[in-house]
């Protein structure tokens, strides 16, 4: 009988150790191109910003306008997410994913032909609304390929490539404005959204031909690869025999809070999103490229937190205490922005402090919802609380431009994004649940 048990467990061990390999493989075959094609996803969202100084002077747009351009972007991403979502799982997630980045590519590249502010408005809400459901179809189509107990490490994977599209966007942004402006008699943020929208066509096609909408087109996995990683798959997404509707996780004590967090969370995000360059310019540095180099910044300092964290949080099972911690450090960028909105050595420091604490946040926060909301209901919880953040992103642009606009200064929106995100840590702390405040166990 003994010896029966050893080979059982030798015969697990091995298969475990062939489902790695599979998986490795998996990734390095999917995840460059998905990681690309999610880098330029939020780079669409946030070169706004770096355009603009330039596209404010040419279209004679307030620093409330240029907020509701970059709300309306959000708007019609909000509004079309459910119905873009239908449509992913009616014509498939790779056919989907690939339509949304050839209309979102020609819409942003359609900017060069904006001459006014009403035009403005509406190409970015059809941008928003061309991409909806990118991320959601993402996720989606990566459960077709990655085993429950991969889904983490993959995920965090695409976190990191939002975290280096600011890396590495911003320098290439203000490269571009600065370098390009003139070249062929168009203006320097004509060529930033040429050059961001185009290639995200490009991208598309090659996700029509590169990937695969199933684990058995995969000609580069051998059958009993497919078999293994298939049966693993099919295991694992038997439904559950009880679980919540969405109606459920709507009446779940702590489901709406989560809401409200996820929301504050935003706030701050599309705050440094928006302004990070601004608030470097107005610090006294006008150089284009240098602005873009320094907006990096907090890119850099978010994307090594994140794992730093994701690490620590995994060992320790305190997922709640590092989204209170992160959260801190999200309110002290916010108000050190504020203070040292004239020095521009302090404020930078001031926004790695930033972008450390809000871009690693997100992550950590995504490990909360799973240990409340289960069954049924899960997946439209998840997606509502997704919804309910993004709204934040409405909030935010328009409140900080019509600060300006009203003071001559954005220090009083930094102090108030602030406060919100120090209020956010609290709920965080001792709002939650206790289904939410307790410690995971660590295997």
């Amino acid at each position: 009988m003994s010896d029966l048990g050893v080979v059982a467990g030798s015969t697990r061990e091995h298969g475990a150790d062939d489902l790695a390999a599979i998986v490795r493989k998996v990734a390095w075959r999917l995840m460059p191109l998905i990681m690309i094609c999610y880098l330029f996803a939020f780079f669409d969202r946030i070169n706004i910003s770096f355009a603009k100084f330039q596209l404010q002077s040419d279209l004679g747009l307030s620093d409330t306008a240029y907020g509701l351009g970059a709300s309306l972007f959000v708007i019609g991403y909000v509004l079309f997410e459910v119905p873009s979502n239908l449509f992913l799982y009616k014509v498939g997630a790779r056919r989907w994913i690939a339509r949304i980045m050839i209309s979102w590519g020609l819409a942003t590249a359609a900017m060069v032909f904006v001459n006014n502010e009403w035009q403005f408005y509406g190409l970015r809400f059809v941008i928003g609304a061309m991409e909806a459901g990118f991320a959601p179809g993402v996720l989606y189509y990566l459960t077709l390929w990655f085993p429950t107990e991969y889904r983490g490490r993959i995920t965090s994977m695409l976190f990191l490539a939002s975290a280096f599209s600011g890396l590495v966007g911003a320098p290439l942004a203000g490269l571009v404005i600065g370098h390009m402006d003139g070249v062929l008699g168009m203006p320097g943020w004509h060529w930033l959204f040429l050059l961001g929208g185009l290639p995200c066509v490009v991208l598309g096609l090659l996700v029509l031909k590169l990937l695969k909408d199933r684990i058995d087109d995969a000609g580069w996995l051998s059958s009993s690869e497919k078999s293994l990683l298939a049966g693993q798959i099919a295991q694992q997404s038997r439904p559950a025999e009880t679980g919540h509707s969405l109606l459920g996780a709507l009446k779940t004590p702590g489901f709406l809070t989560l809401g409200l967090v996820y929301f504050l969370i935003q706030v701050a995000s599309y705050g440094l999103n928006f302004w990070a360059p601004h608030l470097i310019h107005v610090a006294g540095t006008k150089n284009p490229t240098v602005v873009g180099l320094l907006t990096a910044v907090p890119y850099v300092c978010g994307a090594i937190c994140m794992v730093v964290v994701g690490r620590l949080s995994d060992a320790s099972g305190e997922r709640r205490k590092f989204v209170f911690g992160l959260l801190l450090m999200s309110a002290l960028g916010f108000f050190a922005a504020g203070f040292f909105d004239k020095q521009t050595a302090l404020l930078v420091v001031a926004l790695a402090v930033m972008g450390a604490g809000v871009v690693a946040s997100i992550p950590a926060f995504w490990a909360l919802p799973p240990k409340l909301l289960t069954g049924a209901g899960a997946a439209g919880g998840i997606a509502l609380i997704n919804t309910l953040g993004q709204l934040g992103g409405i909030v935010s642009p328009v409140m900080v431009g019509r600060v300006k606009d009203l003071t001559g200064s954005t220090t009083p929106a930094l102090y108030v994004i602030g406060a919100m995100s120090l209020v956010c840590a609290l709920i965080v702390l001792y709002g939650l649940p206790e289904s939410l405040r307790s410690r995971e166990t660590v295997r």
